[in-house]
């Protein structure tokens, strides 16, 4: 029996889908992803399906507010928060028809607080990261939030074990205090590993369900993540620097959603077949010396990053690849 809340040998998505058709969006996920499926993010469909906008709407007791292109703290719900709960319920109510009947793991996915509180801007200006009581306001009511919508999801899909990724783009720019103020000419504190890995830890702990941080940026904080307790780290393959990290990390049981596989074709290219996408994996895994039959269990086959800038066609071919080669994976 595995320790891990998925099945030896999956693949998943990492959250964003071109195009604006959220049941074509779901139909290619559920058919490609059938051993782990998410719930897929459409950002073409304007704010309120972006990142930042969908994550901000699950916020309790913090209404947000467009302004000026960017996403703000305001003084109470808006047109705009209405917007973005009416895209949820539209996503959800089409994750509720058509994942009728499904049993096992299912993905759903929102910004962390670290990368929430360098997008979103206080009411007086400036990011809600320049104060440390704004973060942590906003960690507890993200927290509550993404508790609420884990329990919404699991009444929705009562055969789904819900797992959470926390996307984390900003958390090294966070960490190394390179997050840029509005004038551009200086950035905001450096914040510490323990305290990031703290508020991290608040949401896991609240939404009573595993929870995996998604970082597609270099310099990837596997010790912050590991102290977070989250159960896996989500990252891009291509981007890693020093191994030793993630050695340690594997060791310590975290489990790893490994980018294999790039979210754009090349110029000319075809998609990578998933002996590619395999081989790329397990050729990591020998360099890091661990036993080949932990490979299939610890591993979860995904595309670098979200996909929202793929051709439709290259994604299906992708996705594809990426549930062959974890079937590939699984059979050595």
């Amino acid at each position: 029996m595995s320790d891990f809340p998925w099945g030896p040998g999956v693949a998943t998505g990492i959250g964003s889908l071109p195009g604006t058709d959220i049941a074509e969006a779901q139909r290619i996920v559920l058919g490609e992803l059938p051993g782990l499926p998410h719930l897929p993010e459409l950002p073409a469909r304007g704010p309120g399906s972006d990142m930042i906008g969908r994550t901000a709407g699950f916020l309790v007791e913090l209404p947000v507010q467009l302004y000026a292109g960017r996403w703000q703290i305001a003084s109470r719900p808006g047109q705009d928060l209405r917007r973005t709960a009416d895209l949820l319920e539209r996503d959800l109510d089409q994750l509720t028809e058509q994942a009728d009947g499904y049993s096992g793991p299912l993905k759903i996915q929102a910004a962390g607080p670290w990368t929430l509180a360098a997008s979103l801007d206080l009411p007086i200006g400036g990011r809600m990261l320049r104060d440390p009581g704004a973060v942590r306001d906003l960690t507890d009511s993200l927290a509550e939030g993404l508790r609420r919508h884990v329990t919404d999801v699991r009444k929705r899909v009562p055969g789904a074990t819900i797992l959470l990724q926390l996307d984390e783009p900003s958390l090294p720019t966070v960490l190394a205090g390179r997050v840029p103020t509005e004038s551009g000419l200086s950035a905001y504190r450096k914040v510490d590993g323990p305290d990031a890995a703290t508020r991290l830890r608040t949401v896991a702990e609240a939404v009573d369900a595993p929870v995996i941080v998604h970082c597609c940026a270099p310099g990837v904080p596997l010790q912050v993540i590991r102290d977070s307790r989250a159960a896996a780290v989500a990252l891009d393959l291509s981007l890693l620097k020093d191994l030793d990290p993630l050695g340690e990390a594997i060791e310590a049981g975290l489990g790893i959603f490994a980018g294999a596989a790039p979210t754009l074709p090349a110029a000319g290219a075809r998609p990578p077949d998933s002996k590619q996408i395999a081989e790329r994996v397990s050729a990591l895994w020998r360099k890091l010396g661990f036993p080949a039959a932990r490979l299939p269990e610890q591993v979860v086959i995904t595309p670098a990053c979200g996909l929202a800038g793929a051709p439709m066609g290259y994604v299906r071919a992708l996705l594809k690849a990426c549930t062959e080669a974890g079937r590939r994976i699984a059979e050595v």
